[in-house]
């Protein structure tokens, strides 16, 4: 505890008040493979850090709690190693709080990090605790995704480089152009956004982000799922594909030499290789639902559905909806939009039909336009490179900008002299 990290915050008043819920959407890195202990005196704040263990964000961390508060705490770790990190709840006032908190300290080991949560809102007992190297402190009632960017943000200095969002991009049903949204988003963000992004295309044996791109490199994601010993920053970065100077492809083979039938956490390694490295990753994932499908939408920072306006792909999306709804308690809800709209002749299911039964209206609603998106899939383009004014273009830089978080791209600030060297120049 005397070596934990100590929070940014300068002032106890300048912290979130606590039993307040953090919005839905925000983005809270996920925590690394640690072991967390709680000791908790109140039977709702377990029941919230119980909850909070069963978050997609702490799904690596190994979690246990125990009541008791900080008395059960010293206790415990007198003849025994302390986790990564203890979380201690305590009602008691601010001297006996240090008093216990410098008997622990004689039992932590070198590293453990120390949440504390307690009743007072004082500064001065704050600016105690960080000198005591605690590393954060709450102030009771605490809901479930305090907890969880409580924990998360103990591995997420304020310095460093910030993880990079997932956003998972699925179909429906078959045929619905999950794919092709998926690859003019992935090329919107970093067209229009110009935010570094790459582009994953997990539909290994039919994928087709290699020919929409236009693009046909040796390696791709098939080199690193098969190969998961050999994962790391430097190896995904060779088996990626420039397409744009923002915008890299990892690309599926697209051939039937291979089975591919992989455990739920295949793709594990490549999804957090990537998240340190890129600030954003679409993943165009198949239609199909394995255990690794699964796992992906869950895990995913975001999720959008795309459905086409009929009566399958309504019931396919109101599954979806409410298998993520009840996997990711503590997101916000998936997302949809509803693509191929208006084929002549075709009975369709209206979008105020598909909000009803969502309790949501659709991101977007994407005409049928087969010449427009013929085009750009015959000549390996974009749709924004076929026609960067197109309303179809303008949907895709909508999505693109709610799915990262962004309203504006982001923009280099001139310098004092940009007037004059213009002058010079023109």
């Amino acid at each position: 505890m005397k070596h934990a990290t100590q929070t940014a915050r300068q002032d106890l008043a300048a912290a979130e008040p606590m039993g307040q819920m953090a919005d839905h959407g925000e983005h809270i890195a996920p925590a690394p493979r640690v072991s967390v202990q709680a000791f908790c005196e109140n039977v709702d704040t377990a029941a919230a850090v119980q909850a909070a263990g069963e978050d997609r964000r702490l799904a690596k961390a190994h979690l246990r709690i125990q009541m008791g508060g900080l008395a059960a705490a010293i206790e415990a770790y007198k003849n025994a190693p302390t986790p990564n990190v203890v979380m201690l709840e305590t009602e008691s006032r601010g001297e006996e709080i240090l008093a216990g908190l410098d008997t622990l300290a004689e039992y932590c080991d070198t590293g453990t990090r120390v949440i504390v949560i307690g009743r007072m809102n004082d500064v001065m007992l704050y600016r105690e605790l960080v000198k005591r190297g605690v590393s954060d402190y709450l102030i009771s009632p605490v809901g479930v995704l305090q907890v969880v960017r409580a924990i998360c943000g103990l591995f997420s200095a304020p310095d460093a480089k910030p993880v990079g969002r997932i956003v998972a991009v699925v179909g429906a049903k078959g045929g619905v152009g999950a794919s092709t949204l998926a690859h003019n988003i992935a090329f919107s963000i970093a067209r229009d956004l110009t935010l570094d992004a790459v582009v994953t295309d997990l539909d290994l044996a039919f994928g087709t982000a290699g020919l929409d791109f236009n693009k046909d490199p040796p390696q791709g994601i098939a080199e690193a799922v098969f190969s998961p010993d050999r994962i790391d920053s430097a190896f995904v970065d060779r088996l990626l594909a420039k397409c744009t100077d923002h915008l890299n492809l990892l690309a599926a083979p697209a051939t039937l030499e291979h089975v591919y039938d992989f455990g739920a956490d295949a793709f594990e390694a490549i999804f957090d290789t990537l998240r340190a490295t890129v600030p954003c990753v679409v993943l165009d994932v198949p239609h199909q639902w394995t255990g690794w499908t699964k796992q992906t939408l869950i895990g995913a920072d975001d999720v959008l559905i795309v459905a086409a306006p009929d009566l399958a792909n309504l019931r396919n999306t109101k599954n979806i909806f409410d298998f993520l709804k009840a996997a990711r308690p503590n997101d916000h809800k998936p997302r949809y939009c509803l693509n191929q709209v208006g084929v002549p002749k075709r009975p369709e299911i209206k979008a105020a039909d598909f909000a009803k039964a969502l309790d949501g209206e659709p991101m977007a609603i994407i005409p049928f336009e087969p010449q427009l998106f013929g085009a750009a899939a015959n000549n390996g383009q974009m749709i924004a490179e076929i026609s960067a004014s197109h309303k179809t273009a303008q949907l895709f830089r909508m999505l693109a900008q709610h799915l990262t978080g962004r309203t504006e791209p982001k923009r280099q600030r001139p310098g004092l002299l940009s007037p004059l060297l213009e002058k010079l120049l023109g």
